[in-house]
């Protein structure tokens, strides 16, 4: 229950296997409007919460969710008259509504962050109505904290009344939380690696990503710099604010107020020296959630997200493990040999992708075995990979795509791409659509593969373990073009 909007989100799991959001229902509630001097919630924004939560209470109940936990941030903890508004939500619908402390906001903000991104020593960033989380992370652990009344609902009250906001009205914004941060006095002058949650950053990233040549993808892992929140900020501030939903990615119900929180964002990269911010998907939901998945862990964080996002979009749609894992060992061993002969120059980056994408490239059969390989890229496109940028989210997609036939195109990447990604992704597309011919049988008779680079062509030994091959050496002969064009030279499969 925040400031700006009421969320309502359903995570299904299974313990040691899967998780994912099933449903989520959103209300701008808006609950923090109009507070007067004393900070008390008014009657028309309590009755607003009053349905949001009966509503959400009714739905639990329809749709037999085991568990609820109802949570309320700053505008609602730093009300007076809170407990008017919480008892009549008790006595209405039976929510028993728990309100956290600025600290355990940030905790959960991190938990969010650190299990959803690769960070290790960072910082954190979440704004949201009311106000704005600052976290400080060392060594993947919390370390510092701080909750402002910096929230993006907050400041334009305060700052913004006006439609079009003038010059003076932004400088203004940017001076206040200027202030506030030189209380802050472990937030850094000289930048280093950030991280960003919540509404209005997400909202940010998806207006960015609207104006480049990407694919259709989520925020997760987007890369959102300096000068393009600057750029927004000229956007954003050139409109009224009855206006701004014309932008595209901008959310109707927060247009009015985003300009706010950009305000906020910009000043707080500046005063720490940042000139960009990893953008995550996962916000203050996500943190209660990781709480429950894993209590058996302390602290509750994954150990390589990286791995448990693909091994959990795998699971998912319940890919067969023995399978992909082999397609997975071959095609490792493939890139391996190939490397130490001195076929490719590629590195740790492109071979975790390469694992990736084998873990991921039979998903799609979910959907139907026809065609699987582009339902596979689809799926992967819109999972959101925890971890990964977006450009290697689409890299990964494109490897699935590509893994059964066609010559790779990598033009999707659009802005996203970098030097060199064409040879990549036909290289590693090369390695895993021979490595899926050599399982062609799918019952592992061929358990390895050796590597041997003679008078200039790549001949393939593959060692037998059981059973006649012939099924595997016959597809994998049959599609061993892509790697040969790929290193540009002969490929062999031998026999032997």
């Amino acid at each position: 229950m925040g400031s700006n909007s009421f969320r309502l989100v359903v995570y299904g799991f299974e313990k040691g296997s899967w998780w994912a959001l099933t449903d989520e229902i959103r209300e701008a509630v808006r609950v923090s409007e109009g507070l007067g001097a004393e900070g008390e919630l008014q009657a028309e924004p309590m009755d607003r919460a009053m349905h949001t939560a009966a509503v959400y209470a009714a739905f639990c109940e329809a749709s037999g969710i085991d568990e609820v936990d109802a949570v309320a941030t700053s505008a609602i903890r730093e009300a007076p008259n809170r407990d008017d508004l919480l008892k009549a939500i008790k006595k209405e619908t039976g929510l028993k509504v728990r309100v956290i402390s600025g600290e355990d906001e940030a905790r959960y903000g991190w938990l969010a962050m650190v299990n959803s991104t690769t960070v290790e020593d960072g910082y954190g960033v979440e704004i949201g109505g009311g106000s704005a989380q600052l976290m400080r992370i060392e060594g993947r652990e919390l370390e510092d904290t701080c909750s402002l009344p910096l929230g993006s609902v907050r400041l334009t009250e305060a700052f913004l009344p006006s439609g079009k906001p003038s010059n003076k009205e932004l400088k203004a914004v940017r001076r206040h939380v200027a202030d506030e941060l030189e209380e802050v006095d472990w937030w850094p002058r000289k930048g280093g690696r950030l991280i960003g949650i919540g509404g209005t950053i997400r909202n940010l990233a998806a207006a960015t990503l609207k104006q480049l040549d990407t694919p259709d993808i989520d925020v997760q892992g987007f890369v959102l710099t300096r000068d393009a929140v600057e750029d927004l900020i000229e956007e954003l501030a050139d409109k009224r604010a009855s206006k701004r939903d014309s932008i595209p990615g901008t959310k109707p119900d927060r247009s009015d107020v985003i300009l706010g929180g950009t305000l906020a964002l910009a000043t707080m990269m500046d005063e720490g020296g940042f000139k960009e911010m990893e953008v995550s998907e996962a916000g203050l939901r996500e943190g209660i959630f990781f709480e429950c998945l894993l209590e058996d862990s302390d602290p509750p964080l994954f150990d390589d997200v990286r791995r448990e996002s693909v091994v959990n979009l795998a699971h998912r749609y319940r890919t067969d493990d023995k399978h992909v894992g082999h397609v997975a060992k071959l095609s490792l061993e493939l890139f391996d040999s190939l490397g130490e002969a001195g076929v490719h120059d590629l590195g740790d980056d492109e071979r975790e992708l390469l694992w990736a994408a084998c873990e991921l490239h039979d998903i799609g059969v979910a959907i139907d075995y026809d065609d699987h390989h582009h339902h596979s890229a689809y799926l992967i496109l819109n999972s959101g990979l925890a971890g990964y940028t977006s450009r290697e989210q689409v890299i990964i997609a494109l490897l699935a795509r590509y893994h059964r036939k066609g010559d790779p195109d990598v033009s999707s990447l659009g802005d996203l791409a970098k030097k060199g990604d064409k040879g990549r992704v036909r290289l590693l597309s090369g390695i895993i659509r021979l490595a899926e011919q050599l399982e062609r049988s799918r019952d592992q008779s061929v358990k390895a593969v050796e590597v041997s680079v003679p008078d200039g062509k790549v001949v393939l030994r593959p060692k037998i373990r059981r059973g006649d091959p012939c099924v595997s050496l016959w597809s994998a002969r049959r599609n061993s073009g892509l790697l040969a064009a790929a290193v540009d030279r002969e490929v062999e499969i031998d026999e032997g």
